[in-house]
């Protein structure tokens, strides 16, 4: 009876989105009434969707294994927090959660946004619009609601083993909320476009949103990669899985999106690519669900085998894109501003890294479509990995870097004297080359790529930190939330610079009491058991790690096979310190009695989630900031 509930309830909240589409496009916007009314109906549809979640929640805990999906990815040994997960660990449920979160966003903006905003109704009017398509696909092509009769299991098949993580549990419902937040730019963008009033500054209105959202964004990214590295064992925190780039290509279009906004606020210099971006990030995050959702890929993060279903993504999200991009193209001529960009401004110093940005976008769509069309046309599988994306993004990141260095002295619509250097920045350049020589003459680092990427991300680190100290000293008003921001990304340069350079990796054959050596350490393998547990029994192994110096510790990797799946998945053992990490994995068992063991020494890889981490605070804290000032 619940679950039919709540599928009537999501029916009724498509009616109410589908009114308040209408309703915003046939009725007078400029009445505040009006606008009342539309904003009541679409917060009516979004609390309909909202109880029906609640209720599917519910059902879940219950362990309803008459509802087919919750039969098909939940059991009744799971613990209740993996049982609510169990939700979004696959394609129905995971577009469901991800079309709530759209809603939800609609939701604040309805509530949060005044009345007397001219762009409100409408642009409640295209979210509306966009959430009856995505609901319409869930509830005629991906129903989470569909039962099972008349007699359902016992217990349900259970979800997969390597989903049974808190990172991940968080890291699914952190992206969405990341790839729909930009559904608010994107509506008053075209809002904007089809009020026809180039006087209403639409950018700080969505400032807050889209830094919000880029926030999430960021976290929900870190949070997949922190989850990649010790629950999957691959050792790392970036593969160039493609579904890890259909997450980094809004990243880096928000990225642009933002700092084209802090311009096009302060004047109308460039508002045709701000709208152009708001429309590309919102693009990319709609083509993201289409590539998770439409089985053309291998990737362990695919969720569906079914490209039909992808299908009806695509051709939706190419139909919002094509009336989006007819609408910016009418609207074009009217937008041309009358001021040219200054040479060495702020403004220019942007423009050339969102242009940068632009480029990396299209590489790596490249990167992504490139093996299916070629498999396509050649019905041959081809992978495009590492070495492609490297050649693109590390000299990229590097002059993106150093437009950046320069960009801190610039001037809003004011020419910069390049000639003229600033004594900040002479001193900052110095101590990043001391510091380069110095790293690489004590490590012996040979790498010319290496040792230029050591040296841009200094290069920004200690120019703005040069911009505290101005700050503290001659009280020079900056904004913290920046600095922080971009502090955060020179220490990603330089962790990711080192980490390549200085990890390394090797895999042993050791018997249990047996001993080797690895990097100035004994790994000795001390003893091995056997672990029952409710849902898996776990091979727990333990490794005794001794130096020269008498330090020790133990590090105890497993293997598990559960019950329900058969399927076994690799538990790794992580010893922590502040430069590295050492982590070690257990393989299989050979026919001589040995085990095979892959022991990893992984170099400043916490300081890439830290970087991460300190630029998700940084905007969140100028979100919260760019709030108390409105």
């Amino acid at each position: 009876m619940l679950v039919q509930i709540a599928h009537f309830l999501s029916i009724l909240s498509t009616g109410l989105f589908f009114t308040t589409f209408l309703l915003s496009f046939l009725l007078d916007n400029k009445d505040r009434n009006i606008t009342k009314l539309i904003s009541r109906i679409y917060s009516h549809g979004f609390l309909l969707l909202f109880v029906s979640f609640l209720i599917y929640v519910f059902l879940a805990l219950n362990d309803s294994f008459n509802v087919l999906y919750i039969a098909q990815h939940s059991n009744s040994l799971l613990p209740n927090f993996y049982k609510i997960t169990s939700i979004w660990s696959a394609h129905e449920g995971s577009m469901y959660l991800w079309i709530v979160f759209l809603c939800l966003w609609g939701f604040l903006y309805s509530y949060f946004v005044s009345p007397e905003d001219e762009l409100k109704a409408k642009a409640l009017g295209i979210i509306s619009l966009i959430a009856v398509g995505f609901l319409s696909f869930l509830l005629f092509t991906s129903n989470p609601f569909e039962t099972i009769l008349p007699v359902a299991p016992i217990d349900g098949a259970d979800i997969n083993p390597v989903l049974q993580d808190p990172a991940l549990a968080i890291h699914p419902p952190t992206l969405y909320l990341g790839y729909v937040g930009f559904v608010i730019a994107f509506a008053n963008a075209i809002s904007f476009l089809l009020n026809g009033d180039n006087k209403i500054k639409w950018e700080d209105s969505v400032r807050i949103w889209s830094i919000s959202a880029w926030v999430f964004l960021t976290v929900g990214i870190a949070l997949g990669s922190w989850w990649a590295y010790y629950e999957l064992g691959w050792g790392g925190y970036w593969f160039w899985d493609p579904v890890e780039n259909v997450a980094l290509m809004p990243w880096l279009a928000a990225t642009a999106f933002i700092h084209s906004l802090s311009v096009s606020s302060k004047s109308k210099l460039l508002r045709i690519w701000t709208i152009l971006l708001s429309i590309m990030v919102f693009s990319l995050s709609l083509f993201g669900a289409f590539i998770v959702r439409s089985g053309i890929i291998d990737s362990v993060h695919s969720f569906a085998n079914d490209p039909e279903r992808g299908l009806y993504l695509l051709s939706f999200a190419g139909i919002l894109v094509v009336l989006s991009l007819a609408v910016f193209s009418y609207r074009l001529q009217s937008l041309i501003s009358n001021k040219n960009i200054v040479s060495f401004s702020k403004e220019s110093f942007i423009s050339i890294n969102n242009i940068i940005f632009g480029t990396l976008i299209f590489s790596t769509m490249l990167g992504i479509l490139y093996p299916l069309i070629y498999e396509y046309l050649y019905l041959q599988k081809i992978s495009v990995g590492a070495p492609y994306y490297n050649a693109i993004f590390v000299p990229s990141t590097i002059l993106a870097s150093l437009f950046l260095f320069f960009s801190v002295d610039a001037k809003w619509q004011r020419t910069y004297k390049v000639i003229n250097t600033h004594s900040a920045m002479l001193l900052s350049g110095i101590l990043s080359l001391l510091i380069t020589v110095l790293v690489m003459f004590f490590s012996k680092i040979s790498s010319l790529w290496i040792l230029i990427s050591l040296f841009t991300g200094l290069l920004v680190i200690i120019r703005y930190i040069f911009v505290i100290v101005n700050f503290l000293v001659n009280k020079k008003y900056s904004n913290p939330y920046s600095i922080a921001a971009h502090i955060g990304l020179g220490m990603l340069i330089v962790s990711i610079a080192l980490n390549s350079e200085f990890s390394s990796e090797r895999a042993i054959n050791i018997n249990l009491k047996g001993k080797d050596t690895y990097k100035g350490y004994e790994v000795s393998f001390d003893n091995l058991e056997l672990i029952k547990m409710s849902n898996h029994d776990s091979v727990k192994a333990s490794f005794v790690f001794s130096d020269s110096k008498g330090k020790r510790f133990i590090l105890s990797p497993e293997k598990r096979k559960y019950f329900t799946r058969g399927q076994i998945t690799t538990e790794t053992a992580i010893y922590v310190t502040p430069l590295k990490d050492i982590y070690i994995t257990l393989g299989d068992q050979l026919e001589d009695g040995s085990w095979i063991v892959n022991i990893q020494f992984n170099y400043f890889i916490r300081w890439v989630w830290l970087s991460a981490i300190l630029m998700a605070l940084a905007g969140s804290f100028l979100a919260f900031s760019l709030r108390r000032v409105d």
